[in-house]
């Protein structure tokens, strides 16, 4: 497979350059760098939080940071990514090996983390189909997801000493009312199809016996695959890991799962590669992960339409970030139709008390 395809940096956005001279320095004492070769740029991929290569005397590194403007410091928070990292790099080989943390927000203006570059494809709905084609290398793929995804949530949390990570208890009641919290933060219009889903979702919350450290954004795009045989050679994205029901990480995987036969306007969306009629279902994924994980998931309306809730809040938050001037990425700007497309989506299932629509 080509080499090409490897997920690769361009030229930083003219809004989320950093101070490469404060930077140099500061970095100097923590790692080998050389001011000739040093050289910064940006992965532009991504939605959330802000990722840069850092090049110099021949070697890659990965710096992560918040975005401007973001009002949600728990779903940008880089120490307590780089904790999970440091945390799982003896118990969950899947992670990129975590370097340093730094607190100072002088140096580029937020705290960020530094961490090694793990070099490989990450599958997106722009590239995929010149990696992978056929029904096997699909289902293959999807294996995969779901052994990675169980032998995260089966990990001894007390092994791995995330024991203090999080409250399991009330977790999901907690996760519906902190996120219909950070919708309201993030208002630009009032939508009545939201206030629908949130009323439903506080009154059926539901919670499994199951306490698990879960990822929170677990999907493909997160997966750095080896371009030799797509093995998953590393998982990102972090920043929202913690301590809860696994199914509620399940439940979010499953809404980011869009399928060949969901409604059309859905499908519009375009963010992902689960689309392709090759690629197994929603319902084949849930078989999947309940005869690896060894528990039927009772309630699985609840959790899927909790996911699309949290994804559409997720992008509300972006297109607040891009309508209030914060960030000029025009990839944003048509953010609020994402959210009403997601919402949608969410209330269908509550008619049909089906995850498959």
């Amino acid at each position: 497979m080509s080499k090409k395809l490897i997920d690769r940096p361009t030229e930083i956005r003219d809004d989320e350059k950093l101070n490469n001279s404060k930077l140099f320095e500061y970095l100097s004492n923590i790692i080998d760098l050389d001011i000739e070769s040093f050289d910064i740029l940006q992965f532009p991929s991504g939605y959330s939080n802000l990722t840069y290569l850092i090049k110099s005397n021949e070697k890659e590194y990965v710096l992560r940071k918040p975005p401007h403007g973001a009002k949600i410091k728990s779903g940008h928070d880089m120490s307590r990514e780089f904790k999970v990292l440091s945390s799982l790099k003896e118990q969950y080989h899947k992670t990129p090996r975590p370097i340093h943390y730094c607190s100072n927000a002088d140096i580029i203006g937020t705290d960020f983390y530094l961490m090694e570059r793990v070099k490989g494809i990450i599958l997106r709905s722009n590239n995929y189909s010149q990696i992978i084609s056929d029904k096997s290398q699909f289902n293959f793929l999807a294996e995969q997801f779901v052994d990675s995804f169980v032998e995260l949530h089966k990990l001894d949390i007390n092994k791995i000493g995330l024991t203090d990570f999080g409250n399991p208890n009330g977790y999901n009641s907690r996760q519906v009312h902190g996120w219909c919290k950070r919708y309201n933060n993030s208002k630009t219009e009032e939508l009545m199809e939201m206030e629908i889903v949130m009323k439903w979702l506080k009154s059926n919350i539901s919670q499994s016996k199951y306490v698990s450290l879960i990822h929170n954004d677990f999907k493909y795009d997160n997966l750095v695959l080896d371009e030799n045989d797509l093995s998953i050679k590393a998982i990102l994205d972090w920043e929202m890991c913690t301590i809860g029901d696994p199914f509620m990480d399940l439940g979010t995987s499953l809404a980011y799962w869009i399928q060949n036969n969901d409604p059309d306007f859905i499908k519009g969306v375009g963010l992902n590669i689960t689309m392709d009629a090759n690629n197994p279902t929603r319902n084949k994924i849930l078989q999947l992960y309940s005869e690896k994980f060894g528990n039927s998931i009772k309630n699985i309306v609840f959790y899927f339409v909790f996911g699309l809730f949290k994804i559409a809040v997720i992008v509300q938050q972006i297109f607040f970030r891009y309508k209030n001037g914060f960030t000029k990425d025009n990839r944003f700007k048509n953010l609020d139709q994402v959210v009403k497309a997601y919402l949608f989506l969410a209330i269908k299932s509550i008619e049909k008390q089906n995850i498959e629509l």
